[in-house]
Order: C-alpha cells, then structure tokens, then sequence
C-alpha cells in the first residue's frame, strides 16, 4: 500500500477543507525544514571555503634526514606525502653487525607506518621509486617498485615543496667489474647477502678436492675502502671468524685472510690521526692486513687487480669475497633533476645554507644526495663594506664593523673558523695593519685585504647520519615557523638587498664520531679535541647507539641481540 492510498482512506470521511489544511501543512513544513536545512548549511560551506588550504609537502625517502624531519614536522598546516621504495627507516651505522650476526637485520628497522602514525594528523606513503623530478611544473613521477602490482605502476604526484632525501649509491669509479663481482654495504639487503657469501665461503672451503691454494682463496675476505664502514665491517668479520666460525670450521681457520685496501696513506683518514694510528697498530695485531697508498683497477671473480701507486706496480690477489666500500655518487634521478637546473657538472646537487636546491625556490635537498655550498665571503665584500659604512664616508671604523660583526659570524661561519685558526680573540683584529697595530679606519681594499684569507676555512660536511638527522631537524623548525617568519625574520642582514633573513642558516653540530675496531675496543672522536679508545670506549659506543634508535622496540631488540651474542655467540646459519 502506497504513501498516498493510506493518506486518502484515513481522510475519506473528513471535507475537503479539511484535507486541504492538512496538506498545506505538510507542505509547508517540508518547506521550512527544507529552508532551514539550506540556510544552516552555507555557513558551513561558507567556513570551510574560507579555511585556508594546506600545503602539500612531498617527501622523497624514509632515511635519516627525512625520518627526522618528519618526526619533528607539524603538520597541521602542511598535507604530507612521503614516497620511497622501502617502507622502513634502517639504522644504518648498525649494518656491518648485521653482516656477521652480531645484530638481526629486524631489529635495526622500523616500518615507516610505525613512525609516521605517530603524528597528530595523517602523513600519507606510497612505496614507489621517484623517477623524475619536474620543477617547472611542481610535478614527482613516480614507479610502484612491488612486484605482484595489481594497479597503476605509474603515477604523479603535485607539491607546493619538494624535500629530496632520497639518498646516494656506491661509488664504483666506473672500475671495471665492480658491479658484476663486489659486494656493497648501503642497505640492510646489502648485509643480508654479505652474511650469507661469508658462510658460503666457509662451506666452499671445506669441500673435499679442493688444493690448500683454493681453500685459502675461498677465505680470502677483500675490503677495498678504508673508511668507517669498511673498517667496522673488517673488524666485525675478524671477531665471527675467532670468536664463532674457528670452532665450527676448526680445519679451515688458519687459512682465513683478511686484507683492506685503501687509496690514501691511512685508514680512516678522516678522524684524527691518533685515531687511524691506533687502528692500524691494532689490525696489524689482530692479522688483518692493511694495504695503503693502492688503487683498485679492475675486479674479475676470482682477483682484485690493482696498482701500487708509489712505485706503479700492478699486483693481483685472489679473493673468495669482496666489499667495495669506497665512497658514495648521485643517483641517476638526482642526476637527472641537476641536468635540468644547469648543475649537471656538479658531482651532487648543491644547496644554499637554508638547504634550498639553488635555482629551485620551494625544494630541497637533505642528507647524502646533497651538498650545502657555503656563500663566499668575498662574494659580497663590496655588499659588506657598503652595509657596515653608515655614513657613507667611503672608510670603515671599528665601531662600524662591530653594528654587523654578529650578523657576518652568523650568515658567513668560516670567519670564526679563520679567527680560530689565526688564534684571533676578536673579529676586529682582522682590521689591524700588516704589522699587528690597530687602525681607527680602513678603505674598501685593507677591508678587502683583512678578509682575503678567510674562504679558505670552507669545508664540505660530510655524508654521515649525523649530518643527515640534523638537516632534518633544522629544515622541519624552518617549515614550522614559516608563517610566523614572514612578519618575524630572525636570520642575519640580508646585505644584498633589504632586511633580514626568514631563518638562521643551517649550523652542522659535529657530537662525536665512533669507529669499533673488534675485540670490544672502539675508538672514539669527540667535541673538545678528546679521543678514546679502548674497551671503556666499546661501552660508551653501546650505550650512544641503543639510545639513538628510532623507537623503543628496535632499542629493546638491539640490546637483546647484544646480549644474546654475548651468551650463545653468533648464529652462524645460512638465512
């Protein structure tokens, strides 16, 4: 039965007035709720049309410098996407341990999910791989890199800014045989199947048939870099070879040869030297072979061929396994994204101290694909003068130079690292005449002339995590106060032009570097000119890296691996 039949006969004795009064009201009131309905709800719309609308922030890759500025991004004014092809953060300077079993590869991973929920808002991920960057047209081309992909593999993604963090790959120097024959230590995969290479080179040992010759060419371990990571790794793999694999491979173990290869003049070149001096007298102990001053020139299966370069010589040696841990290059869409903002002669991209990609207002560039290029001074020594000289007198006072002595120390750092270096007390003292006696004014060249040397304390930072997690940091406190610096700037004096800078210029921080060199000693380089080696050095070097994961459950399992190693030893199974 109908709405309306059930109507007609409950009002079929009433008149037709009736039926009309009733039908009026019914109609009216739908009206008026109608009406009401309508008139509250453009408000509503009228609201939300006035909200301002976010902007849209792309990530590329879930390492270092991206986890850290995400975990400290606010992102209720921002709507972030984040795309990388894995969708963990790897607490990378664990990845030699990995190699031997002293740490799972689970336990220095956190899923990217796990960090990003986590936020007061939805960051949104896709697993994909960047394939170009467009920025002309604001645009990232993105590769779904899963393998059973039922939908798009292809897609794009708007922004208003671009962060690239996406990283770099292994330097190979275009030597040949490299990519075909050595073993890489980048990613967790990497240790993954470094581990399983050196039990193989253990059960190929053993094999029966086999001429002593080839049984020491087998366990013949090559490690061609003599930097952190190739050292940690020599080092790791010393202790599972004495500590774990001698008793299960009792027949083989004096056979085993470990030999580092390095360009320079020493391993670890660049920690203080008290360091890699304590590092090569303990190798030479521990029977690891350390062979500087040679260049690898082509790696086949079976040898590393390389040249002597003191005398020319070339020299050949066999090998089971190889590690090329030589440096880090550009990755081919960064490569590709510098072509298009005329830096393709650079070997990475290059950055201003705000971490901005130059020649691209709205990206940047954080962690090892980039590289911060500090402004000269003598680039703007004209700019200086002119800010300094108030009255237009065409000579500079000291008392002139001191109004803008703070905002020079802020916006140029390599001037304190010259008044350090020419154990100056004060900046002023570089206004002094040849002879050491102070001057009430100088020109434009004694002002020239006082400033000459200090671009040559310009240096490049280095491609650590450390680095990375700071220009993190740095570029989310940027984002976070970015409405608030367009009425407030709080960066140096814009000599150049009018005003001030939206934000003090990223300042790298070194807290210290460690090098763990086996046999629970470590060495290490911390603030104050202080180094420390020993075993008091190893425990300092656990307790800085158990507190420096990402999460509790990774600190937890780090520490649980430790201890596991410590009781039952290595795993030493081919998984």
């Amino acid at each position: 039965m109908t709405l309306f039949s059930y109507l007609n006969r409950a009002f079929n004795g009433f008149p037709s007035s009736s039926k009309l009064l009733v039908v009026f009201s019914l109609s009216s009131g739908g009206l008026v709720a109608y009406s009401e309905s309508q008139s509250s709800s453009a408000p509503k719309n009228t609201e939300l049309e006035k909200l301002p609308k976010k902007k849209k922030v792309v990530v590329l890759g879930t390492g270092w410098a991206s986890i850290s500025f995400l975990k400290d991004l606010d992102i209720s004014s921002y709507d972030v996407q984040v795309v990388s092809p894995r969708n963990y953060f790897a607490f990378t300077p664990l990845l030699p341990s990995v190699t031997c079993g002293t740490v799972e590869a689970r336990s220095i991973v956190e899923p990217i999910r796990n960090i990003i929920k986590k936020k007061k808002g939805e960051i949104q991920f896709w697993e994909a791989e960047c394939t170009k960057i467009d920025a002309t047209n604001k645009k990232v081309s993105c590769r779904s890199t899963m393998e059973a992909n039922m939908g798009k593999k292809e897609f794009s993604i708007d922004y208003d800014y671009l962060v690239v963090a996406t990283g770099a790959e292994v330097n190979t120097f275009n030597t040949p045989g490299v990519k075909e024959h050595c073993h890489f230590l980048k990613e967790v995969e990497d240790a993954q199947k470094i581990r399983k290479s050196v039990i193989d080179c253990f059960e190929n040992a053993i094999l029966p048939g086999l001429t002593e010759e080839e049984r020491r060419t087998n366990l013949h371990f090559v490690i061609v870099g003599g930097g952190p990571t190739g050292v940690e790794f020599a080092a790791e793999l010393h202790d599972f070879v004495h500590e774990d694999l001698a008793k299960l491979y009792p027949m083989v173990q004096d056979k085993v040869r470990i030999t580092i290869i390095q360009s320079g003049d020493h391993i670890l070149n660049t920690y203080d030297s008290r360091i890699s001096s304590f590092a090569e007298t303990k190798f030479a102990r521990d029977g690891i072979d350390v062979n500087t001053g040679c260049r690898v020139i082509s790696v086949t299966d079976k040898e590393v061929n390389m040249e002597v370069k003191a005398t020319r010589e070339k020299v050949s040696i066999p090998h089971g396994m190889v590690l090329w841990s030589t440096g880090v290059a550009t990755r081919p869409v960064v490569k590709d994204f510098m072509d298009q903002i005329g830096q393709g002669k650079r070997r990475v991209l290059a950055t201003d101290e705000w971490l901005r990609v130059k020649g691209c207002e709205d990206v940047y560039a954080i962690g090892d694909c980039a590289t911060l290029v500090q402004r000269k001074v003598m680039s703007d020594i004209a700019a200086i003068f002119k800010a300094a000289d108030k009255d237009n007198s065409g000579t500079l006072i000291v008392e002139e130079f001191q109004d803008i002595i703070d905002d020079i120390l802020i916006r140029y750092p390599q001037v304190n690292l010259h008044l350090q270096s020419q154990h100056l007390s004060s900046v002023t003292d570089l206004l002094k005449d040849p002879q050491g006696n102070a001057r009430k004014e100088v020109d434009i060249e004694d002002f020239k002339l006082a400033l000459c040397q200090v671009d040559s304390q310009m240096k490049s930072l280095p491609a650590t995590a450390q680095v990375a997690a700071q220009q993190g940091t740095y570029l989310s406190s940027c984002f976070n106060k970015r409405e608030l610096a367009d009425f407030q700037p709080e960066g140096p004096l814009r000599f150049k032009s009018e005003g001030r800078h939206e934000f003090f210029p990223f300042r790298y921080k070194h807290l210290g570097s460690f090098a763990p060199l086996g046999g629970e000693q470590a060495a290490a380089e911390l603030p104050g000119d202080w180094v420390s080696v020993g075993r008091s050095t190893q425990w300092l070097w656990y307790s800085v890296y158990a507190s420096k994961q990402v999460s509790w459950r990774t600190r937890v399992l780090v520490v649980f691996d430790w201890t596991r190693r410590y009781i039952f030893g290595r795993d030493s199974s081919r998984i």
